[in-house]
């Protein structure tokens, strides 16, 4: 029997384990992460990171999605252990090195500041199977028009809809994650306008399902519909579990928004 202690935190709802191995070796695979992220038998997330030391930042992250998949980012989460690392540490900043090598910058404010870096739109980063137009995709959904797609470090695949509240997020989402278009799969979201700094957004997140917030999936809308000219390039993201401040600077997208500590615990795998 192994002993895993770890802290359960969300950010809007979009929930996390974080465990901390930067003193102790932790291997565990992907059954063993899809077993701890079983919300019946297990402790239940939306992703689960593993922090370990870093040569050059403050922390490494691990992430895997809750059915044991490997993970390249997660906005919320990033957050959350930024917030755990500002306790540590007296910095006004800090560097989070994500999966791939992807450094973030993270911000010592009130709620906690990450920056996502900027986004790509080239269809080899996405990655996609075959060249497109990522500005105005192939309609993936009969009825919903062309899409964008737009790479945060992971997948994301954008639709404009007019009410965000009577889709069937979960048979939409699904279809469209495992497209044969996306090698990888993608996170998919739905987007509604309410006006140039505000939109409501649903996702389905690849490798987790319906989540209540979406950090990365945030940074991509704002990136799409600022590239489609609905709306500024700073806005209000308004999700399931509460809103996100999302602003795109030169340096990157900027995401700040609540982070909530739940509890800590001991989790047992055989």
């Amino acid at each position: 029997m192994r002993n895993i202690p770890f802290i359960k935190m969300d950010g809007l709802g979009n929930d996390f384990v974080i465990t901390d191995a930067r003193k102790t070796a932790l291997k565990l695979s992907p059954k063993d992460i899809k077993t701890l992220g079983d919300r019946h038998k297990g402790v239940g997330f939306d992703q689960f990171f593993i922090l370990r030391k870093s040569k050059t930042c403050d922390v490494k992250m691990d992430i895997y999605n809750s059915d044991g998949s490997a993970a390249a980012a997660c906005g919320n989460g990033t957050r959350c252990v930024a917030s755990l690392i500002f306790k540590e540490v007296n910095k006004k900043e800090i560097t989070l090195e994500a999966p791939g090598g992807k450094i973030l910058k993270a911000f010592n404010t009130k709620p906690v500041t990450v920056n996502m870096g900027n986004p790509s739109t080239d269809w080899r980063a996405i990655p996609l199977k075959k060249k497109c137009d990522t500005l105005k995709m192939p309609a993936l959904i009969k009825g919903f028009g062309n899409p964008v797609c737009v790479s945060m470090g992971n997948p994301h695949t954008v639709f404009f809809v007019k009410n965000v509240e009577a889709l069937d997020i979960a048979s939409l989402g699904s279809a469209v994650e495992n497209n044969p278009l996306f090698p990888d799969r993608t996170n998919v979201e739905f987007v509604q306008i309410i006006n140039r700094r505000k939109i409501r957004m649903r996702v389905w997140e690849r490798g987790a399902g319906i989540t209540l917030a979406c950090g990365s999936g945030s940074c991509a809308a704002l990136a799409a519909c600022a590239l489609r000219g609905l709306t500024e390039r700073k806005a209000a993201v308004v999700l399931d579990g509460g809103e996100l401040e999302i602003s795109w600077t030169k340096d990157g997208i900027l995401m700040k928004g609540a982070v909530n500590k739940a509890f800590e615990g001991t989790a047992f795998l055989k």
